[in-house]
């Protein structure tokens, strides 16, 4: 069994704040070239874990969903640190969040109740990195505490971290422009 943790930039970093933004087809199109990779490397079962955060995670829950028809090893999981860690959300929020956990094979918080402290978050990465093999992370800046922690798992344990960097992003994005033309063309 091989489980991946997928996280990286929450929406509203990316300037993303509606579901049909031109920027969620590009990230989503690459993590699913990553993901399809990740899976085509054997045919044992493989989770992938993702949090409850508005961007990369969800897109990524979204990904496996889509690519659960092809791929029937792939499993999907939804971790959050905290019980109630969307009550602080506008509605149509945590409307999306309960759709994406009523679809995942298996949604749990962390820890067992409301936010208390930080400490609930570093315990939420240290349970993340101690129960995956590896982390995809879209991540140029801002999501580095997840990156910090990772990078000092790796040094302790065999942890591969693969990262999606703006470059690859915006390659991605001339990509799907010029396939958007063709397709007009046509």
């Amino acid at each position: 069994m091989r489980r991946l943790w997928v996280t990286g930039y929450r929406s509203y970093e990316l300037n993303v704040f509606k579901d049909n933004d031109p920027k969620v087809k590009v990230i989503k199109k690459v993590l699913a070239d990553h993901l399809k990779n990740y899976l085509e490397e054997d045919t044992d079962e493989c989770w992938l874990i993702a949090g409850p955060q508005m961007g990369v995670e969800r897109w990524a829950l979204e990904c496996g969903l889509a690519l659960k028809e092809d791929y029937s090893q792939l499993k999907l999981a939804l971790m959050e640190p905290y019980t109630g860690f969307d009550q602080r959300w506008n509605e149509a929020n945590q409307e999306k969040l309960a759709v994406i956990k009523s679809k995942v094979d298996f949604s749990a918080p962390v820890t067992d109740h409301p936010y208390q402290s930080p400490q609930q978050l570093w315990t939420y990465q240290r349970f993340m990195l101690t129960h995956t093999d590896g982390m995809l992370m879209v991540y140029e800046g801002k999501p580095k505490y997840d990156y910090r922690q990772a990078q000092c798992y790796q040094e302790q344990e065999n942890y591969p971290i693969s990262l999606i960097d703006f470059d690859e992003l915006q390659e991605s994005a001339v990509e799907y422009q010029e396939e958007q033309r063709e397709e007009n063309q046509e």
